[in-house]
Order: structure tokens, then sequence, then C-alpha cells
């Protein structure tokens, strides 16, 4: 017997051993969606034996009708779901059922608490899996081979749920998996054939595989000696189903089927289209945010299907990356059936298809923005951050990404992100053709910022944008409704209308006026700053740093510092408020001495103001000291 062939014992990793624990304790109010896991998954091997099968058809070894058989013993206290699907080498035993082999494994891990209630709640972002079935077995018995492989190929893999697993080489004559649960002594009611046909009927009904179990004889002497079977499943994929056919349960149910999550979608559109393209679409919209939804280069996509011949899990090519946490099925009648990823990204009917996807998740999000405040609120919770991508990556759905994005604005008080665009445009004041906004770090450092100061004065609503993605993505959304979008930090700022002839007159004289102070700051700041100006925007605070037109902003500068890219050169514009009494006081200084400290200590508050660091934080301290020991006489 080689080595490969020898019994092993090995141990589990840390994260299937926490997870086991956290499983095992947490979800025993709803132990039984183990059944519902280990029939997906292999309904999911089946898919993935079909796909095989159409380039290799030896792989179905002369035994082409797929199922799924579930048995029980009574007497044995035992529970097996038996599948004739794709099955498993002893490489994908030791790497599926070892190991968590999912990313997002590290951030699910740094997540638990500790806290049962809370910690069973992260189960539905992860997924359940194979490991639900230590629920309720005390030991899990795994008989499997991979198409292809010969009978003496065949592995069994052993646990009772602990620190470790055996696994060795058998002689296994079919194909597929057998999993063999020895039930707890208190899970007997899971070797129960009524109980398992429930079970089944409620969650897995519209697996497109037909799930037998031993046929009953009520009121027979004695059973046949040959075991006969029947299907309990409907057996027929439920996006071929007429939407009028399908309860919103068997929607949810499917869903947790594709999907791998234990928790409801917030919604659905199930859709067919005819015409020149023949395709079904089923999408939805998740819960929660699973681990890995940062990750850009994470799998995600739609399962395809071509004429119901499942062809790849995660098809990214039907979605733009944007919208990449919509999970759900697309059958097409239009591609052929021996499609890989390489031909798919050169179809054209990929791209119409991918065109008219987009447009139809966007409608579910809409539409759900529109009718179910509550569950669009849960929605941009989750997901805002990734739908901000849209209007860089989507140029022809800009105006509708726009539509559903959410902002925090002067009129909120507690920084929740809830007001829509359309909201704001509906606010407009008479003469305001413009949407204002202001981007920052935080939410308490921008709802202070001296640049709203003119806006609180006039009545005016300004967005308050402090996500990291905030000031990169205004960049690429200029408008809505006709109305340009305007960073209130940025340029000179003209408020049009919204000023009267007389504000424009009297902020004319002012500057004319101060002329003699700007240049006399112009040549103290000359180089920290671009300009020197009069300000319009301020009615408290003494001065503050406008952004050039075209020059990045504190937020980006900090994005891209922190990934070590190199930051182009820009300074910033002073502009001050000539009424404010240290103007005044400076304006009145002799000393041109004491005039330059006060100048560079006022240029240093404005930067402190915008959230940006002093240059050279020691000269800043000894001027304010030199001010103070004056102060103190």
């Amino acid at each position: 017997m080689t080595a490969t062939t020898q019994k092993e014992t090995l141990g589990f990793q840390t994260e299937v051993k926490q997870l086991l624990h956290l499983m095992i304790h947490s979800l025993y109010s709803n132990k039984e969606i183990f059944l519902r896991e280990l029939v997906s998954n292999a309904s999911d091997a089946a898919d993935k034996l079909r796909f095989e099968a159409l380039a290799n058809p030896e792989l179905l070894e002369k035994d082409p009708e797929l199922k799924i058989r579930i048995s029980f013993d009574k007497d044995a206290n035992t529970l097996t779901i038996e599948d004739n699907a794709i099955g498993m080498s002893r490489d994908e035993v030791l790497s599926h059922l070892g190991t968590i082999a999912k990313s997002g494994t590290a951030e699910f891990m740094q997540q638990l608490t500790g806290d049962q209630k809370k910690d069973s709640q992260l189960i539905g972002q992860f997924g359940v899996g194979f490991y639900s079935a230590f629920i309720v077995a005390k030991k899990v018995e795994v008989f499997t081979r991979r198409a292809g492989l010969s009978a003496e190929e065949g592995v069994l893999w052993s646990s009772e749920g602990e620190g470790e697993f055996d696994i060795e080489t058998i002689n296994k004559p079919e194909r597929g998996s057998r999993i063999v649960l020895h039930l707890k002594d208190d899970e007997k009611e899971f070797a129960d054939g009524w109980r398992l046909r429930n079970v089944i009927t409620k969650y897995s009904d519209h697996v497109a595989l037909p799930i037998e179990l031993p046929k009953e004889h009520h009121g027979e002497e004695e059973a046949p000696a040959e075991a006969e079977w029947e299907v309990v499943n409907r057996a027929s994929a439920l996006w071929t189903r007429p939407r009028t056919e399908v309860k919103d349960e068997e929607y949810k149910e499917f869903y947790k089927h594709v999907a791998h999550d234990f928790d409801d979608p917030l919604a659905w559109s199930h859709n067919k289209v005819e015409g020149k393209l023949e395709y079904t679409s089923l999408l939805y919209v998740p819960g929660r945010a699973p681990f890995d939804l940062y990750h850009r280069e994470a799998p995600r996509g739609l399962k395809l299907y071509v004429q119901r011949v499942f062809i790849m899990d995660q098809a990214d090519e039907f979605l733009p990356l944007y919208l990449r946490f919509i999970k759900g099925v697309v059958d097409s009648n239009d591609l052929s059936l021996n499609v890989s990823r390489e031909i798919l990204q050169k179809d054209p009917v990929i791209d119409s298809m991918k065109t008219a996807l987009t447009k139809r998740a966007l409608d579910m999000l809409e539409k759900m923005a529109k009718n179910d405040a509550e569950n669009y609120a849960k929605v941009w919770d989750a997901f805002g951050q990734v739908l901000k991508e849209g209007p860089a990556e989507d140029f022809a759905n800009k105006e509708k990404i726009a539509g559903l994005l959410r902002f925090a604005s002067t009129h909120g008080t507690d920084g929740t992100q809830n007001i829509a665009l359309a909201d704001y445009v509906s606010r407009l004041q008479e003469g305001q053709d413009k949407i204002y906004y202001l981007t920052g770090d935080s939410y308490d450092h921008i709802k202070n910022s001296p640049h709203l100061e003119v806006f609180r004065k006039k009545g005016i609503e300004v967005l308050l944008l402090s996500d990291r993605i905030d000031e990169w993505m205004m960049s690429y959304l200029t408008e809505f409704d006709g109305k340009q979008l305007v960073d209130v930090a940025r340029g000179d700022l003209d408020l049009g209308e919204l000023d009267s002839e007389e504000d424009k007159k009297a902020q004319e004289e002012i500057a004319k006026d101060k002329q003699a102070l700007v240049e006399r700051l112009n040549a103290v700041l000359l180089e920290q700053v671009s300009d020197v100006r009069v300000s319009h925007r301020l009615t408290d605070s003494p001065a503050i740093l406008a952004i050039g037109e075209q020059d990045l902003g504190l937020q980006m500068r900090q994005i891209l510092e922190a990934s070590g890219q190199k930051v182009p050169e820009s300074k910033p514009v002073f502009e001050f408020n000539p009424t404010h009494p240290l103007l005044e006081k400076l304006d009145n200084e002799a000393d041109e001495d004491r005039f330059a400290d006060l100048a560079l200590i006022l240029f240093d508050q404005a930067a402190l103001a915008a959230g940006d660091s002093i240059k050279d934080p020691a000269a800043y301290v000894q001027r304010l000291n030199k001010l103070l020991v004056e102060m103190a006489g």
C-alpha cells in the first residue's frame, strides 16, 4: 500500500474548529437546515458533473440519470444522503472538508465575539455548508469517488466534529458521494420518513434534480426485499416556471440554495426575455453583505445555465462590478453549451444581456427605494459603498445610479445617509440651480466646517459626504436632473441668484477696500498658498482654505498617500473674513513681524479646520505661545 492510500488522522484548520463550535451551539433552534445544505451541495455536484460531461461523456459511466437519495435506519439511528454526481478525489476531500476554502475567512474569524446570539448572525454572511451536519450528528462519514477515477480511488472521510478527521482510501465502485450521519441520541426525529419529507418539501422542492426517499408501505405485512424509491420534490428548475406559479417562500428558499445564505433576500426580480435574444433571469438582493464584498477580485457573479444545463458558478460577465452583490441565475438559449470564460468575454450576445440585466437590477433597486424605504435603507447600509462605484463605471446608467445614492445633509441631525438627490432637488430654494455638497473624513468634522457658514445663514441645504470613496465618486458625478453638483470647498464660491444684487455689490466694495490687506497676506503666505482673497463663505470664522477647481481634495490626497502613490503638488487658496475682529486687528497691525506671525497662525488654524495636518507644528506652537504670553501681559 502506498503512502497516499494509508489512513491518516489530520487536524482541522483553526477556522473550521471555531465554525463547528459556533454552528453546533448557535443553530440549535433551526437545526433542520443541515439537510437543505447537504442537498444543495449534492445538487451543485450534479451541476458540475453535467457540465464536465459535455466535453467528456465517459464521466457519466453508463449512469446518466442524476439523482439524490435520502435513506435512514431507525435502529442504527443513522441518516444517509447519497448522490451519483461528480464526487471528490482525495485532494478535493482535503481542500473541501478540512478547510474553509472561501475568501473572507480571516474577516469572519475577527468578527466572532463569543456572544452566541451575535455570532449566529454571522453564519448567514458566511454560508452554512457541509459542516452544518454536525448540528445533528455526533459523527459524519463521507464515502466518495470522483467521476473518471477508478473504483480503487474512493475516499472515506470521517470526523466527530472536534479537532480532527480521518481520511483513507477505499474501494467505491459507483461515482459520487454518500454522506452517513450518525445522529445524536436526541436527534432521532431525523431518522423518520415523514419528518424528512416535510423538510425536503419545505427547503428543497425547487432543486432541479429528483430527491428520492424509500417508499412507505402502510398496512402491508412486510416491506419488499428490494427498496422502492419515490421522488418527493418537484424537481423542475424554479426559474423555468411561470412567476404566477411560484410562491414567495419558494423564491426565498431558492435564494438560500443559490447564494448559500442563511437569511431571506430583500427583493427579487424574475424575468423571461423572448424575441431576438431568449433567456430567463432571476436576480436577488441579499439582506446583508458578505465578508469579501470589498475584495474586488473575489469570486462573484450569477450562476450561468445554458438550456437548463449548468455552465459556471460565478459568471461575472453579466453584471458590472458595482452590482457584484446581486445574486441569482441566468439561463440562456443563445449561448453554446461548451461556452468558456474566454468565449463569454468575446461574445456580443453577452454584451446585450449584460446591458439588459444591469437595467433589470437597477430597476429592482429603484422600485425598492420607491416602495419599501425600510428595506432599501438596509440595502444602502450593506451595499451603498459599492453602489458609489457606479457613476465611474457605468456612464450609460449614471443618472439611474445617482437616483439610488443616499446622503447625509445639513437638514439632518445625526449623519444618517437617507437623503436622495431627488429629495434635495425638491427642496431647492427659489433661484437655486445647483446641488451643493462638502466632502471630508468624518461627518462630525464636516458638519461643523466653516465652509457651511454662509449656507446656514441663507438656509441652503448642503450634502455632507464623509465616506472615503466620496470625493472620487463626485469627480464622475457632476450633475443630476440637469443641476450641477458643486463642492462648496472648491474654487471661488458663486451662489448665483441666491445672492441679491445688494450682496454682490457689497462683496465687490469690501474686496476693493481690503486690497492692501490681500497684498500683505500674499507676501507672507506666498510659499503656502496659490492665492489670497476676501471670502464670501464666512460669517463666524476668521479664515478658511479653499481647494483649486482642478486640484485634489484632502480625501483623495490621503488615499493616494496611503497607497504610496505620488500626490500632485497643489496649494490652497487662503480666504479671510474681513468682518472678523482678528482680521480687523491684523489689518491695523503695523509691526510686520507680528503681522507675519498672526497671518501664519491663521493659516495653520484654517488647515486644522479643513481636517489637514500642520506642516510645521513646532513653529505653530511657538507663535501661539508667543501670542499668549503677550496677551497675559
